[in-house]
Order: C-alpha cells, then structure tokens, then sequence
C-alpha cells in the first residue's frame, strides 16, 4: 500500500500519429500519411481530434479535482496538424480540464512542414512553446539521416516561428551522426546557438531495434569520438550560458521544459492519442496505474468511435514503482530531494536505499543528507546507474 500525503503534478500527453516520411532511425509510433489533398487531411485531422476528445472523456474520472499544469502534442508530426483541427483540440480541452492561463502548451513541429501562416494559426489556437526536430543545419548529414527539409529550411522555419511570437523554442539537435566530425557537431550547436535559442536538446544518434537503421546500420562515429562529441558540445552550451539540467537538455535561466520535467520527476501525465501511455496516482487507491493505448491510428479511430476502452491499463507494483522513479530521475544533472520520492511514489526513500547504497560505492551518485545526484560517472554510464534498481 502507498501512502501519499499529496499526489505529483499532472501533465497530458497528445499523440499525432501521422508523418511526412518515416525516418530511419524513428522507433517512435509513426505513420506516413497517404493523403494528397488539404481536404482530405482535414477530414482525418477532425475525425482524429473527435476520438482524441473521447479518449479524454475516459480519462477524466481518474484525475476529478486536479489541475493539468502543462500540455505536450508530440508524434509522428504534429505541425502537420489542420489549424482548424488543432483550434478544436484545444478549445475542448480547455473546457474539459482545470489548465492554468500560464500553462505551457507544447508542439512538436518539422521544418518543411509549416510555414508563417500556420505558426501564427498555432500561436492563436493556443500553443505557447514549439520543439522543433532541426538534428542538424549541415546538408549532408540531413540526407545521410533521411530527413526531409535542408539546412535552409531549418532556419527558416526557425525565424519564421520566431516571427509568429513564439520566444519559446526548444531545437533538438543529434550528434555522432554517420560521418560526423567533432567540428561538425560544435558548428551545429553554434548555429543553434545563433539564433539564441531558449532551449536545446542535443542528444546522441542510436540505433534503435525494429527501424531501417537498425537492418541496415550506417557507419558511426565511434564511441571516443562521440564523447569527444558530447563533452566538447557541453561546454559550449554552458560557456553561452545555457544551463545543463537534464542529460540532454540546457535552457536558459527558468526556461526549461515543464512538461519534461515532469516526466523525470515521476510526475503523473494522461496519454492521449494512438499508442500514448499515461501514469496516474490515485490517492483513494493508494495505487499508481499505468495505461496505454492501441497503437495503430485506424484501430484507434474504430475504438473511440464505438466507444470502447481505447486501451489498457495494469497496477504498478512497489518495485516497479522504484525503479521507474530512478529510471527517470537518474537523468537529472543536480539531482533530486529525497522528499520529491515520496511524494511522487507514496513510499519512503528506505525502499530503494540498498540500491543507493550500492550507486555511491560505484562513484555512481552522490547522496547527501536528503538530497541524492549522479556524480560525472553515473551520467556517463546510465543505462549501469539504471540497472542496480532493475
């Protein structure tokens, strides 16, 4: 039994399912669209927003009373998205839930995919921070990793977003990508840097199972240069003044990602969407639940549309409830309070201390008083901090 004295912040997570193209190293639940026309993706994108609000409507029993601090529409790609469709998405979960005037509202958006007319229509229906998947402003590497826009584009988009109002942009960026060089990777962040973003995520290519990269592996930078890689990247970031928070997000100062943050706090979210996951505590209970939902866009459609459970769900046990909370929490730089545990998992910090104990002998954290953090080594190696509460 969990003993929660107050339940975590609460999030949503929306998934748009459809993309341009599907990119080879993309293990995420993505689908190419067939569609040719703007009619016939607004009718899909409106038939789609209908079953995300009747996902939504079975969601809402299990969060009566509490507040939905931030929102995240992720995919596939979402600024592919109808403006109508979106409008309409926001506007009834406005109506449907207790969101904040100030609550941060979140887009993943590809460049190639938007232009200024919809960033402004984005802007007006409600969204108020763009994560734009940029990976890098050299050509080449673009098409070496299949994505569909040029370096050109990238900047664009970015400037035109910038244009729409938006002062609040995350820029994912990879690095050790096929054929890379250690100056490659620096001028990426540079030209991120130029544009002075708010924030950047910058995270190393790998090769996931079940994507085209995986069957077909391209040549990779290897594992000393890709640290070289990280390292070098990392200092340029902090000397510009963007704080490392998480392993691989900087922002500037009080401008880092809510709704991720969230995550890596073991933070309750709704997942809305084909194949979304979601974590809720309930206090009634003293349970944590974990629910998901069917992956395939058309199976999704069917099911909200006869309103069955749209997917499934199971009861996280106590172990599991630990090991989660330092699968996520492991990746924050400075850390965690030892109070963030147990009010975010219902249980005392004694039920995950022998596997503490073990990470300091490793030199894999440090753990003082009421606060624990990775040391240098346990960012390094976290997949091995990760393991000792498996």
């Amino acid at each position: 039994m969990l003993n929660f004295t107050t339940l975590p912040p609460l999030s949503l997570y929306i998934h748009y399912p459809w993309c341009a193209k599907k990119c080879p190293y993309c293990d995420f639940n993505s689908h190419a669209t067939d569609n040719n026309s703007e009619q016939c993706d607004k009718q899909r994108d409106m038939a789609y927003v209908k079953a995300l609000l009747q996902d939504l409507q079975q969601e809402l029993p299990s969060i009566w009373g509490r507040t939905v601090h931030t929102v995240f529409i992720g995919g596939g790609t979402p600024s592919l998205i109808h403006p109508d469709a979106l409008h309409e998405l926001i506007s009834h979960i406005k109506a449907l839930v207790n969101l904040p005037p100030m609550a941060e509202i979140t887009m993943e958006a590809n460049p190639g995919t938007v232009d200024q007319d919809k960033f402004t229509a984005f802007r007006q229906a409600g969204i108020t921070r763009l994560s734009m998947g940029i990976q890098s402003f050299d050509d080449v590497l673009l098409q070496r990793i299949g994505r569909i826009h040029n370096s050109l584009q990238a900047k664009q988009a970015i400037n035109r977003a910038q244009e729409a109002g938006f002062d609040n942009i995350n820029l994912d960026l990879m690095y050790a990508l096929p054929g890379q060089s250690l100056q490659q990777s620096l001028d990426d962040v540079q030209q991120a840097l130029d544009f002075d973003t708010a924030h950047l995520s910058h995270y190393q290519l790998t090769l996931e199972p079940n994507t085209l990269f995986a069957s077909q592996p391209p040549q990779l930078p290897d594992d000393d240069l890709a640290w070289d890689m990280q390292l070098e990247c990392q200092q340029l970031l902090r000397d510009r003044g963007l704080h490392h928070y998480e392993i691989s997000a900087y922002s500037k100062p009080g401008q880092h990602s809510r709704h991720n943050l969230n995550y890596w706090q073991f933070g309750d979210y709704m997942g809305i969407g084909a194949g979304a996951h979601g974590k809720i505590s309930d206090a009634s209970r003293q349970s944590i639940t974990r629910r998901w939902k069917v992956k395939h866009p058309a199976a999704y459609l069917e099911k909200a549309q006869n309103s069955i459970m749209i997917g499934g769900e199971e009861r996280l046990s106590r172990k599991d409830i630990g090991f989660e909370f330092m699968l996520n929490a492991s990746r924050l730089v400075d850390g965690f309070d030892t109070e963030i545990f147990a009010q975010h998992t219902g249980l005392a910090i004694n039920q995950i201390a022998a596997g503490l104990q073990k990470a300091v002998e490793l030199d894999l954290i440090e753990w003082e008083l009421d606060h624990i953090k990775p040391t240098e080594r346990g960012l390094r190696y976290l997949n091995e901090l990760q393991a000792i509460f498996l």
